[in-house]
């Protein structure tokens, strides 16, 4: 009954509301792509460029809008191989095909925005509202990324002006005062364009699941110390003074404050749960930079370049317990982190006809990092205690030159080939390694393409893996990987396609702490196997039903007692399904299933234990409407519809039902 009265509220919308009009911002003409790091798709010649040998998944504008994501992790978690996870850090971390966020590189318009001290990142600073396309390669990348991408590249292209002026206005409110506002502005001429972007948004906390069990420092309701807020600009200027000549400047800035929740057992019996930390993030800020420029010198020759500057600052305390008002305790703390990012690349390529592309990329980047503050030190139970300053200021140097070669000797057939150096420089020493890839495609038929790679790949270690005050080692080596994929892709009929994609990578020297020293050591051996499955269709007119399967075995051979690498779930599936009905209404479901994940004792526990977290599934669903000759669009959703209560790190629960609405106005 329940369907069919939602079926004929439907068909009233659509008997009421005007019909939609083509030309919605997000498109494929509003990419600003001058900063992107080209890695070719299709060769002007008819054979597939060294993107097709790859695994590469895309996110378009469209696709964001239509499931609601309003930042970079939501829009990449249904992704095969992909697997977002929120624990202590406080802040959501995505893996890709079993590596950490550490080994995941993130570009946005060419700029690396990994922090320079440990190589992470916090997808919830980036908001989608500025994204024209994000492109994942997984496992075996181009060399042109250069160094540090073991387990993939998140590519992400900011949206430019488009001809006419343009112009939105949104708002968006939920559960517990939450609210978004946002607004964008554009516009193009011959020779000049460009786009402007805000946003803030606040969230005092997110809800608990109705069926949580409140423990001693968690209760029912909301999630204790998960407020969140975040403002955020971004300009694109694109200047065309000839035919031959694009140039174009980036600006970006963010700030903001948000807690980190803690764990919610504080038992110190059990041997899985660390004790709870109450720690805030009183303030964050964040600003880059980039000029870049493409200049065709001849008909077959161009030149790519961009400098950049990504810098960030956080203030950070580590408080005694949840009242968030002492520092008495041994371990608390308040510092400052500032880092920075700065350097240049520049990337020529020459088209060599039937006999292929050339592209080199050479490159160059400072990073920084320094700290102030005081660290209580109570080594006395009870005793007074007494405070040790913070203060560390280190820096390195990035270098690398890179070639790839692209041929296709053979109507269908595309070959790849390209070869990395990388160097790092510090005060104490200097390092050099290399990166190697190979990669083939091959249109069997016309709607069947073949494609397999292999990828030698390296990280040097990050200033905090050399420098940490408490388990920083200058002595350490770089990282490697060697990555091993093949798949096939298929079309079928009605608009039908689908990827089968199996992979096995091996991870070398990997970077842990040791128990016995207390210091980083390069101790881990890591191995991955498994498969990705993405198929789409097209039913009738409007429709819209992807599914996805990821199956990833994890072996990590340097632990004794440990079979896997824990928080690595064995499988993934995920269904969406879209529909437009032509008449301004639209509705998106979309389903994330996630099983058989593992995870081990705290490192101070003598025997080694394991345990299972729950499997879960999370529905959200999201509608819309356009009135007003579709310039106002109206919806309301819900994420985790069943409020289903689950965890992704152990102790750490994730938000139950959040209901939202909002609206968003076309100038």
């Amino acid at each position: 009954m329940k369907i069919k009265k939602g079926m004929w509220a439907l068909a009233l919308c659509c008997a009421l509301a005007p019909k939609a009009r083509a030309g919605e911002a997000g498109q494929a003409s509003d990419r600003y792509a001058l900063g992107e790091v080209v890695v070719s798709g299709n060769r002007a010649d008819g054979g597939p460029g060294a993107e097709a040998s790859q695994t590469l998944y895309t996110v378009d504008a469209g696709q964001i809008k239509a499931s609601g994501a309003r930042t970079l992790d939501q829009a990449l978690q249904l992704l095969p191989g992909v697997n977002v996870r929120t624990g202590a850090e406080g802040v959501p971390r995505i893996d890709i095909r079993g590596f950490r966020t550490r080994h995941v590189l993130l570009l946005l318009d060419g700029v690396p925005m990994n922090s320079a001290l440990d190589m992470q990142f916090d997808p919830t600073t980036i908001p989608t509202e500025n994204i024209a396309e994000i492109k994942l390669t997984s496992g075996a990348s181009s060399v042109l990324y250069g160094q540090g991408g073991l387990g993939g590249v998140i590519n992400i292209i900011t949206r430019k002006g488009t001809p006419g002026v343009h112009g939105t206005i949104s708002g968006e409110f939920g559960d517990h005062a939450s609210y978004l506002a946002k607004g964008t502005l554009s516009a193009a001429t011959d020779r000049f364009s460009y786009f402007l972007s805000g946003s803030a948004t606040r969230v005092d906390a997110f809800p608990l699941a109705g069926d949580f069990t409140p423990s001693a420092n968690q209760g029912s309701g909301y999630r204790a110390n998960s407020d969140r807020e975040r403002r955020n600009f971004l300009g694109t200027i694109g200047f065309t003074p000839t035919a031959d000549v694009a140039l174009g400047l980036t600006m970006s800035y963010s700030e903001g404050s948000y807690g980190k929740p803690a764990g919610t057992i504080s038992d110190p019996v059990d041997p899985f749960a660390s004790p709870p930390k109450y720690v805030r993030v009183n303030d964050f800020s964040g600003l880059y930079l980039q000029l870049a420029g493409d200049f065709a010198l001849t008909d077959r020759f161009t030149l790519r370049g961009w400098s950049y500057l990504n810098r960030s600052t956080e203030d950070v305390n580590q408080y005694d317990d949840a009242r968030f008002a002492s520092f008495l305790d041994d371990g608390s703390f308040q510092e400052r982190v500032h880092t920075s990012i700065y350097g240049a690349t520049l990337q020529p390529r020459y088209d060599l006809g039937t006999a292929g592309t050339v592209t080199m990329s050479l490159g160059a980047e400072r990073d920084g990092w320094e700290n102030s503050g005081v660290q209580t030190v109570n080594p006395v139970s009870g005793g007074t205690p007494t405070y040790s300053d913070l203060g560390e200021d280190r820096s390195l140097s990035l270098y690398s030159a890179a070639l790839e070669y692209e041929l296709a000797p053979l109507p269908g057939l595309g070959l790849v080939a390209g070869y990395g150096r990388y160097w790092q420089h510090r005060s104490e020493t200097d390092q050099g390694d290399y990166s190697f890839l190979l990669g083939t495609s091959y249109d069997l038929l016309p709607d069947t393409r073949l494609k397999a790679a292999f990828k030698r790949n390296v990280r040097f270690p990050s200033l905090g893996d050399l420098y940490d005050i408490s388990k920083g080692n200058p002595d350490l080596a770089s990282e490697s990987s060697r990555s091993w994929e093949a798949g096939v892709e298929q079309k079928l009929p009605r608009e039908a396609r689908v990827g089968l994609t199996g992979f096995y990578t091996q991870a070398l020297n990997l970077i842990q702490n040791d128990q016995a020293t207390g210091h980083n050591m390069n101790l881990s051996e890591v191995r991955f196997a498994g498969a990705e499955l993405l198929g789409e269709v097209h039913p009738v007119s409007g429709l819209l039903l992807r599914a996805g399967y990821t199956y990833l075995h994890s072996e990590d051979r340097s632990r004794p007692g440990r079979d896997e690498v824990q928080y690595n779930p064995r499988d993934k599936v995920t269904l969406e399904a879209r529909y437009d009905a032509g008449c301004g209404a639209s509705a998106y479901v979309a389903v994330n299933h996630v099983a058989n994940q593992y995870f081990y004792t705290k490192d101070s526990v003598a025997v080694v234990q394991k345990a299972k977290l729950n499997d879960y599934t999370v529905v959200s669903l999201r509608l819309s409407q356009k009135v007003l000759q579709d310039r106002l669009t109206l919806y309301i959703g819900a994420n985790n519809l069943f409020d289903q209560n689950y965890e992704t790190s152990y102790g750490f629960p994730q938000s139950g039902r959040y209901v939202y609405g909002g609206f968003e106005y076309r100038l």
